[in-house]
């Protein structure tokens, strides 16, 4: 039968299989000796040992789509994050490392920005601006007064959708409205965890409708990028591709270098200063960080 991980904890992995149950499966030998960690979101094969008590066994682990190490899941569709307009006021070298982690990774971002109710209006459309100006698809939302739900539930629909933001920018809250009457699932992987014996500090896979799972994540306060050289920074950045071609040498920077149609465009307002001080700031922690 097969199945996808919704949950991993303590080397029990729990799978939402195809019959609508939930199974409670230790991962076969074969994957520690090839050194090959199922996670959650990986669609396995399992077989049932004991179908009155929902356990099993992995057996195999269909090919992933791709997988991501933080946080740690396989076969995302796209990424939505949220952050907040107000408590707390967001952190917009964060968000950005965030969009460059998902560009690394060829997924798709969609950026929602939670408690417009609280927010100031002209803030709100700068950063509407900003965002839908690099490329990507922008959100305003107010869960406490049900605003942009309906939007959310139509770019979730039917995908696997990585959902990821700090502490307290209304991701639990969002992620309820989503839900619906799928709760149930989470209260049977708490029956079958002993009612809260491990701490759930750890992604999960929510089944909200068919064909459609969101995966919450702990929330983040820091993010540091990983296998990337200061040179490769700029092809992150969605806005500068279309300057490029115009700055005089090949291979530019955007930094020191004369002739730059990228600096160009930021004198000119096409480019914002915002994501260009986050460029900067990043391309020396990354220069810094490969002197060490």
């Amino acid at each position: 039968m097969q199945g996808k991980i919704i949950k991993g904890i303590a080397g029990f992995y729990y799978i939402y299989a195809e019959d609508g149950n939930i199974y409670e499966c230790k991962a076969k030998g074969i994957f520690r000796k090839d050194n090959f960690k199922p996670l959650v979101g990986d669609n396995v094969e399992i077989t049932v040992l004991n179908e009155e008590e929902k356990e099993g066994s992995v057996t195999s682990i269909l090919p992933r789509r791709n997988s991501l190490i933080r946080p740690a899941v396989a076969n995302v569709d796209q990424a939505f994050l949220i952050f907040a307009m107000e408590n707390p006021k967001p952190n917009f070298l964060l968000l950005d490392r965030f969009l460059i982690m998902m560009e690394q990774q060829k997924i798709p971002v969609v950026i929602c920005f939670n408690k417009k109710d609280v927010g100031e209006k002209k803030e709100m459309e700068k950063l509407y601006e900003i965002y839908t100006g690099c490329g990507y698809c922008v959100v305003l939302s107010s869960t406490y007064e049900g605003e942009g739900m309906d939007e959310i539930r139509e770019i979730l629909k039917g995908k696997t959708t990585v959902v990821a933001g700090p502490s307290g920018v209304g991701k639990s809250s969002i992620t309820n409205c989503m839900q619906g009457e799928v709760q149930m699932e989470t209260g049977e992987i708490s029956k079958k965890l002993k009612r809260g014996k491990h701490t759930t500090r750890h992604s999960q896979v929510i089944p909200v409708e068919k064909n459609t799972f969101l995966v919450d994540t702990p929330g983040f306060s820091s993010l540091y990028l990983t296998d990337m050289k200061e040179e490769e920074l700029r092809d992150y950045f969605p806005e500068f591709v279309m300057y490029e071609p115009q700055c005089r040498f090949q291979g530019c920077m955007h930094i020191h270098e004369p002739g730059c149609a990228v600096k160009k465009a930021l004198s000119e307002g096409k480019i914002s200063q915002q994501r260009y001080d986050n460029y900067l700031a990043l391309y020396e922690e990354l220069k810094e960080k490969r002197r060490y």
